[in-house]
């Protein structure tokens, strides 16, 4: 048993992310699921959306008709709400509910005025997905609140866990119908400090300066930032990921995090190592076989260096912009071996193209039109990363040594040109490169060396920092690199990562093989194991806060 060990009667946490893998929350629950479910057993359950179709169904979600059959029995819930349980598909295979919601948009307005009579929740500005998100959450509160009661948890230790502002009016309808439950709530990243990123302004060197409220009437993002800042502020324990999100909430929401809980990594996502091998073979044969096919050039598997970069489609936020600089950089210095750049971020897509599919089903080496992308784009006028690359010059013509490739979509097995998952090209890759400006935590880089691949991050990713508190931020001491980044350093940082890729495309099969090694063992500082104390000293936390506010 965990020596920090929280005994629990119920754990409920509720995300959009659950069975529904949408961004990062995703892996930090499902990666998360086995811990938690090593210690609260079935006595662990997670809430997520249900939407999904007989036509569409969620290839995370395993359903069950027995599994909570008492309760689910006798469940009533209001018209156009229901749910569906199940386990989810992970390790650990917790129990999952996921909740039919269409019912609630009816009462929207009425719920909408008890929460601002209650807790001052302003959601007159409301747009975009904040209806969809609220009318989610509210019917996860009713779904706790019937667990509650059909179960008799009076009296009982009962968490109510929840995951972004998505899910806050399900807390604020706890804390509301339910004081004796106790309720975490955990941002991943606020929703005003994006904002601000996304639209382009300094958040590092203007911290200080900035009122969160102001700039939400600014950006237009009143309601999602009053929800999320209310949800932080009355929940009995307000967590977040990192130490530098955790400045920005105690200055942009105005509650400084009770715990930092670190996201770690399951290693069982990782391939035995006795397989790792033949993956990582099939892995580079792929993406050798695709860019042969795209641009008509050979690329030899020993002499071709294949890095990457992957994400949200968050053009400056995830540094998408500095590593394409930083690939061109590289290209100025003609390395001695071909240089193959990936990006791998999920946009407005269309179809794998056809012309491609061909190609590859024929074994073609022929340059094909346009031969820097594998999928269609709706959008490639406003595209903010095909523009990039046609501006940099980038054409993979014959006679240059490094090539970019871009591939729009997302990596689930069937996209249609590579038909491999994410993870099962990541272990193909020479090495990766995540220069966020905003990045809260930074899976991206942590999944990397979980495969030991080296990486390179910034000083501005949470996970960045965690290296360098804890490490020598340096390929052959942890198999990270951290370049320092801040507001007004683009060009020194691109100079930095481009010498970063450089010195790992000329190291020798020894260096690559200590670097990759201790890249593992970075990894396995992170595991699961050891950061599930925080969530224990979280959960801790809002069970005293709880009796607090009940004496």
């Amino acid at each position: 048993m965990n020596e920090s060990y929280v005994g629990l009667d119920l754990l409920i946490e509720a995300s959009w992310e659950v069975c529904n893998k949408v961004g990062g929350i995703y892996t930090v629950l499902s990666t998360k699921a086995k811990n938690l479910h090593k210690l609260y057993k079935d006595r662990l359950m997670f809430i997520g959306p249900d939407v999904w179709s007989e036509d569409n169904p969620s290839p995370y979600f395993i359903e069950s008709k027995t599994l909570l059959n008492s309760w689910r029995r006798k469940a009533v819930f209001p018209e156009g709400v229901a749910v569906r349980v199940g386990r989810w598909d992970i390790p650990g295979k917790p129990l999952a509910i996921l909740v039919k919601f269409d019912g609630m948009y009816s009462a929207k307005n009425e719920f909408y005025g008890k929460m601002w009579d209650l807790y001052g929740v302003d959601s007159l500005h409301a747009y975009g997905d904040y209806d969809e998100a609220c009318a989610f959450s509210h019917a996860v509160g009713l779904v706790i609140e019937s667990l509650y009661d059909h179960y008799k948890c009076a009296g009982k230790s009962v968490i109510a866990h929840f995951d972004e502002w998505t899910t806050g009016m399900g807390l604020l309808y706890v804390k509301w119908r339910l004081p004796e439950v106790a309720t975490v709530f955990t941002t991943h990243a606020t929703s005003i400090g994006r904002s601000i990123c996304g639209n382009g302004k300094p958040l590092y060197d203007y911290l200080k300066g900035y009122d969160g409220d102001q700039m939400a009437s600014e950006l237009n993002m009143q309601s999602k930032h009053s929800l999320e800042k209310t949800a932080a502020l009355q929940a009995d324990c307000f967590t977040t990921v990192s130490d530098i999100t955790a400045l920005e909430c105690e200055q942009l929401i105005g509650r400084k995090p009770d715990v930092v809980t670190p996201n770690g990594f399951e290693p069982n996502f990782v391939p035995a190592k006795s397989k790792i091998k033949a993956a990582r073979q099939a892995a580079r044969d792929k993406m050798l076989s695709v860019a042969s096919s795209l641009t008509g050039k050979a690329y030899d598997d020993q002499n071709t260096f294949i890095v990457c970069t992957s994400g949200r489609c968050e053009y400056r936020n995830k540094g998408i912009d500095l590593f394409l600089d930083a690939i061109s950089d590289v290209s100025r210095e003609q390395p001695k071996r071909k240089v193959l750049a990936f990006v791998m971020v999920p946009a407005w897509s269309g179809d794998a193209r056809q012309d491609l599919c061909q190609s590859i089903v024929a074994n073609r080496c022929t340059r094909l039109n346009n031969p820097v992308i594998t999928h269609s784009l709706h959008n490639p006028e406003s595209d903010p990363i095909i523009n990039r690359i046609w501006t940099i010059g980038f054409s993979n013509a014959a006679d240059t040594n490094v090539d970019v490739i871009y591939v729009p979509c997302y990596l689930n097995g069937s996209d249609g040109i590579f038909n491999m998952t994410y993870y099962q090209l990541l272990i193909g890759m020479d090495a990766t490169v995540f220069p966020s400006y905003y990045e809260p935590w930074g899976y991206t880089p942590l999944e990397s060396i979980a495969f030991g691949v080296p990486t390179v991050t910034t000083s501005l990713s949470g996970f960045g920092q965690w290296i360098v508190r804890n490490f020598t931020a340096s390929f052959e001491e942890c198999g990270v690199c951290v370049a320092e980044r801040n507001d007004s350093n683009y060009p020194a940082v691109v100079d930095s990562i481009s010498r970063d890729i450089r010195f790992l495309c000329d190291c020798d099969k020894e260096q690559i093989s200590l670097i990759s090694n201790k890249a593992l063992q970075t990894a396995g500082k992170a595991d699961w194991t050891f950061f599930i104390e925080h969530y224990m000293q979280a959960f801790g936390i809002a069970l005293e806060n709880k009796n607090i506010r009940e004496s």
